[in-house]
């Protein structure tokens, strides 16, 4: 690894009105290493990746590539200089092939010369260890194809420093570990790579160095040999936290919950659940894991009473005793039967919070529902929002404050936060950390973990599989919206679920 700088940054510095989101940040990214850039929410991250991509211009400090100070004020200048971002959010045309995405926008005639592109494409992906078909479609790929489409575009357009935007955040983990390896053959080639990520393990795992910013101030880079999960969460959070995850033996399990060949159709005519049976117990966290879009959605959607079951059966056992058949009732149904059910959907202001509301009548929204909000008691739901700002640290001028104006991460604290206060018998909340920062994280895990001490029934999707593996009792797998499979979240492994995540079958319920 060169000790040369292929980017430095100093004193670098972005306002937004009021807030400054970047604080005169200096860092330096070498040639031929791989830099994980950590913080908490709000650490100002994107916002410093943006400027190196031209999304963004500095408002204060001077940008070096290759030792010469250049001006970067759009992705054009970004390109022209051999730098490349991709995105959480890929920028594909589905009905292309992947070539044509690949050479899409370049001026020339190569365009009309596809036979020279493939060949191009494919010496690309022998050198690094990519596997790509030129010919092949975009819609029919998978999320780690789409994602190595957008690598090799870069590649193609002759960059050498490329930034990627958590790019393992919808990733199995054997297809995590191919991105790693193409990513130090990269290396070796001599390519800087950036790495935003959440993930401490690999970010261990991959990087050279760690490059850490607090409330958009840099607090320093360590060589990651000398570094532990422990001492980066400090330098992220400023204090020690404890990065031990809770998992007490559920005590006197109960059947909360059944469902039996839940079985969901969308507009297309396309089955995005397919024939899914499985139980909720009282006291125990089940988990679900899936690559994206495998019918997690539907799954949660499906019992809230917000999504049109095709087949199946809901059935919820009361603690004190009966049952209650739930399926095919709308979400307010199921609230005037008595059961005591609370949701934290995956789209935290579109279908779990009023963006224009305060805090005050976002709880109002949970616990009054019979249309007489104006004559509601204000006095319990604003203690509540008090009691949720502090209890979650959550970020806000105060209960007054439009949920649309907080961050994401405050806006999924308030959520949880809401939902909790309800005291349900069955929780279940879709990506519950998602966009939250390590110490917040583990605040909710530990009052997931209070919910299902108090005999709650938690069903909790999740994305990083070794939470799941922390935090859950049992883990249901689905694979395009059918059950590969409900394993012991004690016994079973990572790469276990891995391959259970693609193909169907391979686990079976306790």
């Amino acid at each position: 690894m060169s000790g040369e700088a292929a980017i430095e940054l100093k004193n670098i510095t972005k306002r937004f009105g009021k807030v400054t989101a970047n604080d005169k940040v200096s860092l330096s990214v070498r040639r031929g290493e791989i830099l994980s850039v950590l913080g908490e929410n709000g650490s100002g991250k994107t916002t410093l990746m943006n400027m190196i991509s031209g999304i963004y211009y500095p408002d204060e400090g001077q940008i070096f590539v290759n030792g010469r100070e250049v001006s970067i004020r759009s992705p054009k200048d970004s390109f022209a200089l051999g730098i490349g971002m991709i995105h959480q959010h890929f920028k594909l045309v589905d009905v292309l092939t992947a070539g044509e995405n690949i050479i899409l926008g370049l001026p020339g005639k190569e365009v009309l010369d596809m036979k020279a592109v493939s060949a191009r494409i494919r010496e690309l992906t022998e050198k690094y260890g990519f596997e790509l078909d030129p010919e092949q479609k975009i819609y029919t790929m998978s999320v780690s194809q789409k994602q190595t489409v957008e690598i090799v575009k870069l590649l193609y357009r002759g960059v050498d420093i490329l930034i990627l935007d958590e790019p393992t955040a919808v990733l199995t983990p054997q297809e995590t570990e191919k991105l790693f390896a193409v990513l130090r053959n990269m290396r070796e080639a001599g390519h800087s790579i950036i790495i935003i990520t959440h993930k401490l393990h690999e970010v261990l795992t991959l990087s050279d160095r760690v490059a850490v910013l607090r409330r958009g101030q840099y607090v320093g880079t360590v060589e990651t040999a000398q570094a532990t999960e422990e001492s980066l969460t400090e330098m992220m959070v400023g204090k020690k936290v404890d990065l031990n995850i809770e998992r007490p033996e559920p005590v006197d399990p109960q059947l909360r919950l059944k469902a039996e060949g839940l079985t969901c159709v969308n507009k297309e005519g396309v089955k995005t659940l397919d024939n899914v049976s499985f139980t909720a117990m009282s006291g125990e966290i089940l988990g679900v894991a899936g690559i994206a879009g495998s019918g997690q959605k539907e799954l949660l959607e499906s019992i809230a009473g917000l999504q049109a079951l095709e087949a199946g059966s809901i059935t919820y056992f009361p603690p004190e005793g009966g049952e209650k058949n739930l399926a095919g009732m709308s979400a307010a149904a199921i609230s005037n039967l008595g059961v005591k059910l609370s949701f934290v959907p995956e789209d935290r202001l579109g279908m779990g919070l009023v963006g224009s509301m305060d805090m005050t009548d976002n709880m109002m929204l949970r616990g009054y529902r019979g249309g007489r909000l104006f004559f509601a008691d204000r006095k319990k739901p604003r203690s509540l929002a008090e009691h949720i700002i502090e209890e979650l640290e959550v970020v806000t001028p105060g209960v007054s404050t439009p949920v649309r104006k907080l961050s994401g991460g405050n806006v999924q604290k308030v959520l949880v936060g809401r939902e909790i206060a309800s005291n349900p018998k069955v929780l279940m909340v879709a990506y519950p950390v998602r966009g939250l920062d390590i110490n917040s994280s583990y605040t909710i895990y530990h009052l997931l973990n209070e919910q299902k001490k108090q005999g709650a029934a938690v069903i909790c999707v999740g994305e990083d599989l070794d939470v799941l593996l922390e935090l859950c009792d049992r883990i249901l797998v689905l694979c395009g919206g059918q059950l590969s499979g409900i394993v012991d979240g004690r016994t079973v492994t990572k790469e276990q679920i891995g391959l259970m995540m693609t193909r169907t079958g391979g686990g079976q319920d306790e």
